[in-house]
């Protein structure tokens, strides 16, 4: 039997007893490859011309051939700035830090989807309180969803039905200095969205999520309920071109179905695999896994080999 080449794989975690992070270093460890989890915040660098370097604890980080970034939403600066390094130093990662940084700034992102006619839904973006009344027009009325540009997991996400309730809601947002947007309500998504794990230029598993019964936000972590689903074609070439359009190849995408077609919603870059691995019984750790063993170059698996 042919030996399993060995990788060294660093997974970039606050914790190593957190669900994903334990999930991603057992499928690669059952696949025969040593792996290290690296607490990013522990991390300090020394940024030089002459000798690129990461050190933890008094020591360099051990020689790796790839990484698996799972950086905190309010630690994207840092965490970010440490995926860089490695960059520099030659380490293949899963999702580049510029794409990270991509996915985390909602307006970019959507920007960036509009560039390239992905379907979306209409968002409007601005400063002054003048203009809050134009704002709402602009995304077809109320209802409307409120979002802060920092929010995560459903956290900063507000359904306003009525434009009193909307411009107070946006006004009290702006008064606290607080980048926000405001997206159309999609009506008949009924409170559900679908959410995809797209690894590499596949979509390896989707569930579909189903808010809270008190509740518009479908988010695991706000109550929501999944179920695995079936996606179209269309909404599976929408969601790999949308982590495509991020630079990402293991994303977590959400897309609303709508009367005039899918709409992307978010683009994730690291998604939460719990939810998704329980209910699809699909090991997505696994097939992250395999897509390293494929995309990584020869030369830096041979120094790993038995």
């Amino acid at each position: 039997m042919k030996m399993q080449k060995r990788l060294k794989i660093g997974i970039l975690s606050r914790k190593d007893t957190l669900y994903s992070t334990n999930r991603l270093k057992e499928a690669a460890e059952t696949r025969g490859h040593e792996v290290e989890v690296i607490d990013y915040l522990s991390c300090y660098m020394n940024i030089t011309s002459e000798k690129t370097s990461i050190h933890i604890d008094g020591i360099d980080l051990p020689p790796l051939d790839a990484i698996i970034p799972r950086i905190g939403a309010n630690r994207t600066f840092y965490g970010c700035a440490i995926v860089r390094q490695l960059e520099l130093m030659g380490i293949f990662s899963i999702n580049p830090s510029i794409a990270i940084t991509r996915s985390r700034d909602k307006l970019r992102s959507l920007q960036l989807m509009a560039k390239t006619k992905i379907g979306m839904p209409i968002t409007g973006f601005a400063h002054s309180p003048d203009d809050i009344d134009d704002l709402i027009k602009l995304v077809g009325g109320v209802p409307v969803v409120i979002k802060l540009l920092e929010g995560t997991q459903g956290i900063g996400v507000v359904l306003a039905e009525t434009k009193k309730a909307a411009q107070s809601v946006i006004q009290a947002f702006m008064g606290l200095k607080a980048n926000i947007i405001v997206q159309e309500y999609i009506k008949e998504s009924n409170g559900s969205d679908i959410r995809c794990l797209v690894v590499g230029e596949r979509v390896v598993a989707s569930i579909k999520r189903e808010a809270d019964p008190d509740d518009f936000r479908s988010n695991l972590h706000r109550g929501g309920t999944a179920v695995s689903i079936k996606i179209t074609k269309q909404e599976r070439e929408l969601a790999i071109k949308a982590a495509k359009v991020m630079g990402l190849k293991f994303a977590g995408v959400d897309i609303l179905r709508s009367d005039r077609g899918p709409l992307i919603m978010e683009v994730n870059s690291s998604p939460g695999l719990e939810g998704i691995e329980v209910t699809t019984g699909v090991s997505v750790a696994e097939e992250v896994v395999k897509y390293l063993e494929k995309v990584l170059p020869m030369s830096a698996r041979k120094r790993y080999e038995g």
